[in-house]
């Protein structure tokens, strides 16, 4: 093969993380030629960075925080965690930093993979420089999906790069747990690692710029996992900003807007996500390199009939299981266009429409207390100009959640549309209301009447009466 020869596929797939990987999954499954370029590793920030290792760690956290909350066991699990088995343990989750096993599925699938970093070279024309150095020029009969994802935005602090700070890579794929950990953030990832490091030994100190944490949801929920913290020992700082950090002899010292000094063994900053679009060719088809893409509800990108925007490069919602969403919707465009069909259907809930990433995207925070939540929160209805009212009900009023744990502290919140009588949103805080989330889900996305919700009897005892309860509370007031 010459640097310079040019191999035709119906689509190129530029990532392969999870959203890359079930693009190709949908194409290829339409009969559709594919070829998946990645740059680092097949499986992406998902499998190595973020959800599979996070989870890992924190997986030992949460069970022994209920084992406590158990009598009979209570007394059993009081000792330290083995901070090293669980490491270990977060290790095997990923694979050890090693793809075979998802090379190995994509193979399976029938889809190419080009290693190297891809750039699109004009329409429908991605350049891919190998390892080797060697360039290979991919052109797509029908589709170009761009799915590089996203990385942690850094402030622009003077001197930061000196003092190598972790962001969510480094937070969840260390080997040793630091004695102090200074935490810059209030959302998901500050949450989810200051949950995991504190309980692995570390000392955390959480500095927030905000009111409290998990802004995005409802208050309620940031503030009973800051009680939680709390009470586990963490240092949250709320209204606090980093305006200096440096490194004196190994120790991050770092300045707040009040002039407090906090010193750590390491730092991680949680400050938000920005597009991997920087060097991917953007400016080549009109567009601005590490911009998000704006996509209409088949995922294709403004203006461009043969360009799709998948997972966190279109900013619609930044989650695995919500970009993996997206490329079996943008995968089904994809095979009805390259049939012929020249007008889709993107009606709301249609084949070919995303529209769960406007009415029903579900997310849980795995800290403990878990928080889950899908749709609106209270004030997003609002603002979206519905006329709803929100339906509080406190989770320990459950028999099930008095069985799960002694003590046991959660809330529940139904966001409901009186025109409509349908639930908008949910929310959830509690232990073990992770696994509630699904439930809610269904409700919000199949927009459900709230009369027919009265006939899906939940099972006694089990946390998940929660709903007769919120039906009980909307009836009675």
């Amino acid at each position: 093969m010459t640097e310079t020869e040019s191999i035709a596929y119906d689509v190129v797939v530029l990532g392969a993380g999870p959203v890359g990987e079930n693009v190709a999954d949908r194409t290829r499954a339409a009969g559709l030629t594919t070829a998946v370029v990645e740059s680092e590793l097949v499986g992406g920030e998902c499998s190595y960075w973020a959800c599979m290792p996070s989870k890992a760690l924190l997986r030992p956290v949460i069970a022994r925080a209920e084992a406590r909350r158990v009598p009979g066991l209570s007394r059993s699990v009081r000792g330290p965690l083995d901070a090293a088995a669980v490491l270990a343990h977060r290790d095997t989750y990923t694979s050890h930093w090693r793809d075979d096993g998802q090379v190995q599925w994509l193979d399976g699938i029938g889809a190419d993979l080009y290693r190297g970093h891809g750039r699109l070279a004009g329409p429908r024309t991605v350049t891919v420089t190998g390892p080797d150095g060697a360039d290979r020029v991919l052109t797509a009969r029908h589709a170009v999906a761009v799915c590089t994802g996203s990385r942690a935005a850094l402030p622009g602090l003077p001197g930061l790069d000196a003092v190598k700070p972790w962001t969510s890579r480094e937070a969840t794929s260390a080997k040793t747990v630091p004695g102090r950990l200074a935490v810059v953030g209030g959302g998901v990832v500050a949450v989810e690692m200051a949950t995991a490091w504190q309980a692995l030994g570390s000392q955390v100190t959480l500095l927030v710029r905000g009111k409290g944490l998990l802004p995005r949801m409802e208050p309620f929920a940031g503030e009973l996992v800051a009680e939680a913290l709390t009470e586990a020992g963490a240092d949250i700082r709320t209204g606090t900003s980093a305006e200096s950090v440096r490194r004196e002899n190994g120790t991050v010292v770092v300045v707040t807007d009040g002039g407090d000094r906090v010193e750590a063994d390491e730092i991680l900053f949680a400050t938000g996500r920005a597009p991997r679009t920087d060097d991917i060719g953007l400016d080549t088809v009109g567009l601005e390199p590490g911009a998000w893409l704006d996509v209409d509800d088949s995922l294709r990108v403004t203006g461009h009939d043969w360009l799709y925007a998948v997972g966190d490069v279109n900013h619609r919602a930044l989650l695995t299981h919500q970009g993996k969403y997206q490329a079996r919707i943008a995968g089904a465009a994809m095979a009805a266009r390259a049939s012929g069909t020249s007008v889709l259907d993107q009606d709301a809930w249609s084949a070919h429409a995303a529209t769960a990433d406007h009415a029903a995207v579900p997310q849980v925070v795995f800290t403990d207390p878990e928080a889950a939540a899908c749709g609106l929160s209270l004030a997003e209805a609002e603002q979206a100009g519905h006329r709803v009212r929100a339906v509080d009900v406190d989770l320990s009023s459950v028999a099930g959640a008095g069985l799960y744990a002694d003590g046991y502290r959660g809330r529940a919140r139904m966001v409901v549309d009186l025109e409509e009588e349908i639930v908008r949103g949910v929310t959830f805080v509690g232990p073990g209301v992770g696994e509630l989330l699904h439930s809610a889900t269904v409700v919000v996305a199949g927009q459900v009447p709230v009369s027919r919700l009265w006939h899906a009897v939940p099972p006694y005892p089990t946390i998940s009466e929660v709903w007769l309860r919120l039906l009980e509370e909307y009836r009675d007031h």
